[in-house]
Order: C-alpha cells, then structure tokens, then sequence
C-alpha cells in the first residue's frame, strides 16, 4: 500500500508490515485489520523476536511532542489489540496496547523494549474504546490513557535513552487469532510537553 497522510499528523506515514486491509475516513481516522498471528513482542525468555504486526509509522518533526487517540478494538482473541507505538530501533522501541486479555476482559497494556521486552498489564477497562496518548522528549517517554478523552491517567514513565531517528504510529495485532481490527479516531498531536506527567496535564 502506498504512503498516505492523516489530517492532525504533521508527516507521512509509511507501512512497515502490510496490513490486511486498512482505511483513512472522512475525519481522519484510520482502520487498521491485523491478520492472523501479527505480533511485535521481544521474548524475555529467549523465544524468537516478533515483529509482524502491520504498522503505519512517521516521522515526528518536533523532538518533543505528544500524539494521542481513541482506539476501538474489535476483541476476539487473547492479545488482539490496537497500539500507539514508537521506534528508535529495531530493539529499542514501546508501546500502549488497548489489549484483549487471557481472562477475556479489555486492558491496558504496556511494552517497554531494550533488547528484550518487559511487559506490563495496567488497568481493565470496561467496553471496546479508550483513548490512548503518549508524550514524548528527547530523553524521555510517558504513557496516558483515559476512558473519556479528558481525565487522563498515568500508565508508565521511562527511558529508550537518546532518541534518534524516531518512527511513530498506530498498529493492530492479533498474535493468537485470525484478524483483529483496530479503528483510531480523535487523533491529535501537538509540539510541547505535559506540565505534570503525573496528572497528565
């Protein structure tokens, strides 16, 4: 598929993995579907490495920034989920899952990647939809989500270190099913930081 644009991102975004199918709406949204056994993980148990989930990724122009969206996920089996993610590498990279559990209920979920992945469930969350967001600097890195896209909560503080030739997207994964489709909506981003990332404003 070729390169195309979003109208709240300040780049174009390239596919890293074809996805299965995948739609820009008329207000900027885009539909990702995952096709079977797609999944970016980093086995700490020495598993081989996974990174086959289809992926629209760009480039940030600003070196601090934050990119946000509501994720809705068509769940159906264990680990489908939609994902904001970021690349400095192909082992150092992170990402906010809106994730479909092994106890079949909806999480948060986040994925911190320097060589080998650690891996961490958050929150559940009730229903198909959450917004997501992660506000990044050059040193640093934070993960938000929110259930209403106003109240935000803090999911996770960290460090890839210093981040050269970022690559930034949305992507949709379905590691034990067939396909899994992930729509995100009210994308925004926007050059700056947070005040409190513990807040979250």
């Amino acid at each position: 598929m070729d390169a195309f644009r979003l109208p709240a991102i300040p780049g174009e975004f390239q596919w890293k993995n074809q996805p299965m199918s995948s739609t820009v709406g008329p207000r900027g949204s885009l539909t990702i579907l995952a096709g079977e056994h797609t999944d970016w993980f980093s086995d700490p148990a020495g598993n081989d490495p996974q990174d086959s989930s289809p992926s629209a990724l760009f480039v940030p122009p600003d070196p601090t920034f934050i990119v946000s969206a509501k994720v809705a996920v068509s769940f159906v089996s264990t680990f489908d989920a939609g994902v904001l993610q970021l690349r400095a590498s192909d082992e150092s990279w992170a990402k906010l899952c809106f994730e479909y559990s092994p106890q079949q209920q909806p999480m948060i979920v986040s994925v911190v990647t320097r060589g080998k992945s650690d891996d961490c469930n958050s929150v559940p969350i009730e229903g198909q939809e959450a917004y997501l967001r992660m506000a990044v600097t050059p040193q640093t890195i934070a993960f938000h989500y929110s259930e209403d896209g106003a109240y935000w909560h803090f999911v996770r503080h960290f460090t890839l270190g210093k981040l050269e030739n970022l690559h930034v997207g949305f992507s949709a994964q379905s590691p034990m099913g067939k396909q899994c489709d992930a729509v995100f909506s009210h994308i925004q981003y926007r050059a700056g930081i947070l005040k409190d990332l513990r807040s979250g404003e």
